[in-house]
């Protein structure tokens, strides 16, 4: 009987599994799809309270939601031809930048000999090519661009979106058999995904602003590229202020010399430390409950199934996988080890006190 019990919940585990990686593999294929419709989510969301707040002023929404939507156009269409030929303009520069590259490491090849070791200046060039770190800014901003190319059916499932946005809460909980609206995680979910955005928004804008700023000051060509690229990957967690600094470090090297691109690092660093360490916490609280781990697996996951939005969105993903989770008895175990230090506590406190 023993024995029977447990074959069954191995072949249940097997069968769970298999539906799994047959779920991802359909999202893999549809990803086409799928990234504009979920990007319409992400930027209705982005969106909604505007729409909110012009409601409580008595603004019809019809007349709120097309403003919205006319100045998101109106933004995206500003950047994408801004992006558009500043990767054009930094193409033409790349030979020039190599150049000034074997200037800037003239002096090492010259120390190196002196000490009889022949460093050739084209391996130099081959190792520390300007144009990697380059085209990693302009491979992300592409793809990025590329499924900005479906603006129109993104901006008509954003219209939709916004109309149907006040009835969804209720919507979801009488899909989830809860007419009585007594499952608060959903609205806790809805409430934490919807502040989550908005404030990454509004941090993101104001790191992208501070970034061209700031390369503005110092002279570095293209800031406002590189002012997007902060905005765009200050989306992604732990890692994406890095990335971003990558590109605009390596032209301030070439451009400008190591003394000037040090301290074009330090002001990247202070950005990232100020805005990640005191603005984002203060109005985030504790976050999402997301460890740090399972934010950075996300990452590589979302990234890896969808792309470059798939990065962008890897945390609200998340949490919708593991809210989703909570809500099944079966699935609660994995939503544990999803859940970050102060999290855990919160819920042993709870369990204690039942």
């Amino acid at each position: 009987m023993v024995s029977s019990s447990n074959q069954s919940s191995i072949a249940k585990a097997f069968v769970t599994v298999a539906a799994i990686f047959i779920i991802f593999a359909g999202i893999k294929i549809a990803a086409s799809i799928l990234v504009p419709f979920l990007l319409s989510i992400f930027i209705a969301i982005i969106c909604n309270p505007l729409i909110n707040k012009a409601s409580a002023l008595k603004i019809p929404k019809a007349f709120s939601i097309i403003s919205v939507i006319a100045v998101f156009v109106s933004m995206a269409v500003f950047l994408t031809g801004l992006v558009g030929s500043s990767l054009n303009e930094l193409s033409t520069h790349i030979p020039l930048y190599r150049a000034q590259l074997k200037e800037q490491f003239a002096w090492l090849t010259d120390f190196l000999s002196s000490h009889d070791i022949k460093l050739s200046s084209s391996i130099v060039t081959e190792y520390f090519d300007p144009a990697a770190a380059m085209g990693l800014a302009a491979e992300m901003l592409s793809s990025f661009g590329s499924v900005m190319t479906n603006l129109f059916l993104i901006i008509l499932t954003v219209v939709f979106v916004l109309f149907e946005s006040s009835s969804f809460s209720h919507k979801l909980h009488l899909a989830l058999d809860d007419p009585q609206m007594r499952l608060k995680q959903i609205e806790r979910f809805l409430s934490s995904v919807n502040d989550y955005i908005a404030i990454k928004t509004l941090v993101s804008i104001a790191t992208g602003c501070i970034v061209s700023l700031m390369l503005w000051a110092f002279g570095l060509d293209f800031y406002l590229l590189w002012g997007v690229l902060a905005f765009l990957l200050n989306y992604i967690p732990n890692i994406g202020s890095i990335i971003a600094a990558v590109p605009p470090m390596t032209l301030a090297i070439l451009q400008l010399g190591i003394g000037e691109a040090g301290l074009i690092g330090l002001g990247f660093i202070s950005i990232n430390m100020i805005m990640g360490n005191i603005i984002e916490p203060r109005y985030l609280g504790k976050g999402l409950g997301l460890s740090t781990l399972v934010v950075f697996l996300s990452l590589i996951f979302w990234g890896w199934l969808l792309g470059t939005v798939g990065m962008l969105l890897s945390v609200p993903l998340t949490m919708i996988l593991k809210i989703g989770l909570e809500s099944s008895p079966e699935g609660r175990w994995l939503a544990v080890l999803l859940s970050d230090e102060d999290e855990l506590v919160d819920k042993t406190e709870q369990a204690l006190l039942d």
